[in-house]
C-alpha cells in the first residue's frame, strides 16, 4: 500500500526519499502578526491569559503603553501594547490608535473673502456700520463677522431708521470716524429714502454712506429656496409683515417669541454668502469698504 505521508514526517528535503511528499505540511510556518490599531470597541483576545474584551482605551503607565480591555461582565484588565493578541482568530500586533487629523482651516470666510488665520481681532476703528435691528446685525455677523474682526469694524443697531438724524448728531461723524448705514426697503420714493436724504443733509459730505436693499425686511435677503420655497410670499398692505410671513409658512405666529424662533430657524439655513441675495451682498461689501478706506 502506498504511504502517501512518507516514511518519516520529520525528514528534511535532503534526507527524504525521492518521490515522498514533503513532511513540512505538518509543520506549517506560524502565521505572522499583522499590525492593528487598538481602536475603542475592537474585540481582542490576549493569547497568554485567554482574556477576551473590547478595547476601552490606550494609556501610558510607567513608561509602557497599555491597552485596557473590558470583558462582557464589565471587568477590565491592562496588557502591554504590542504582539500577543488575536482578532477574529488571527494574530495581530496592537498599535496605538492613530489620532484623527485636525480639520484643515477654511481658506475662505463665510463672505467669500480669503481667510486670515492666526491673527488677533484688530482694535476697533472709530468708524461704524449701523443696521436697523437685531436680525440685520445677526445676519451680518454670521456672514461677514470674520472680515469685520480683521478690519476692526463694529456693527451697531439703530432700532429703526426713524431716528437716524438724531443718532448721527450724537455720533458726530468725521472723515476719520465714518458711518455706513444699512437700511431696509430703501427704494425711490419710500419713507426710508426720505429719512436718509434728510439725515445726510445734516452731516459733512463723505462722512456717512446710506445704502439699502429693496426688501421689506432683511429676512427676504435669504434666498427662498433655502427654506424650500419657490419665492417669498407676498403679504398684503396693512398686515404686519413678519407675522404674515409666518402664517403663510404655517409656522407659529402668535407672539414675539414665535417671531424670534422663526428668525433663528431662517438664520440657521444660511451657510455663507451664496445663500443671500446679491442685492444685500453688494451693499454690505460697499459699506465695509467705505468705513475701512
Amino acid at each position: 500500500m502506498h504511504d502517501r505521508y512518507g516514511s518519516d514526517v520529520l525528514a528534511s528535503a535532503a534526507t527524504r526519499r525521492p518521490g515522498a511528499p514533503d513532511g513540512s505540511a505538518h509543520h506549517r510556518r506560524r502565521p505572522t502578526s499583522v499590525p492593528r490599531p487598538a481602536e475603542a470597541g475592537l474585540v481582542v483576545e490576549e493569547v497568554t491569559s485567554g482574556w477576551v474584551g473590547a478595547v476601552v482605551r490606550v494609556e501610558k503607565s510607567g513608561g509602557i503603553h497599555l491597552v485596557v480591555l473590558e470583558d462582557r461582565r464589565g471587568r477590565t484588565r491592562s496588557f502591554p501594547l504590542g504582539p500577543g493578541f488575536w482578532v477574529d482568530g488571527k494574530p495581530v500586533e496592537l498599535t496605538a490608535p492613530v489620532a484623527p487629523a485636525a480639520p484643515a482651516a477654511p481658506s475662505r470666510t463665510a463672505s467669500g473673502s480669503v481667510a486670515v488665520h492666526g491673527q488677533r481681532a484688530r482694535v476697533a476703528r472709530g468708524s461704524r456700520i449701523w443696521v436697523e435691528g437685531k436680525h440685520d446685525a445677526e445676519l451680518v455677523e454670521k456672514v461677514w463677522g470674520d472680515d469685520l474682526r480683521v478690519e476692526g469694524v463694529v456693527v451697531e443697531m439703530l432700532d429703526g431708521v426713524d431716528n437716524l438724524a438724531e443718532a448721527l448728531a450724537d455720533f458726530g461723524p468725521t472723515p476719520e470716524r465714518r458711518v455706513g448705514v444699512l437700511v431696509d426697503h430703501l427704494v425711490r420714493g419710500s419713507k426710508e429714502q426720505r429719512i436718509a436724504d434728510a439725515a445726510l443733509r445734516t452731516v459733512p459730505n463723505g462722512t456717512v454712506l446710506v445704502l439699502g436693499h429693496p426688501y421689506v425686511d432683511v429676512w427676504q435677503a435669504v434666498k427662498a429656496e433655502r427654506l424650500g420655497l419657490a419665492s417669498w410670499p407676498t403679504i398684503e398692505r396693512g398686515t404686519e409683515w413678519k407675522r404674515g410671513i409666518l402664517r403663510e409658512l404655517g409656522w407659529p405666529a402668535t407672539s414675539t417669541q414665535d417671531v424670534g424662533l422663526a428668525w433663528q430657524r431662517i438664520l440657521a439655513r444660511v451657510r455663507d454668502y451664496r445663500d443671500l441675495d446679491p442685492a444685500l451682498l453688494g451693499r454690505v461689501e460697499e459699506l465695509i469698504d467705505f468705513v475701512t478706506s
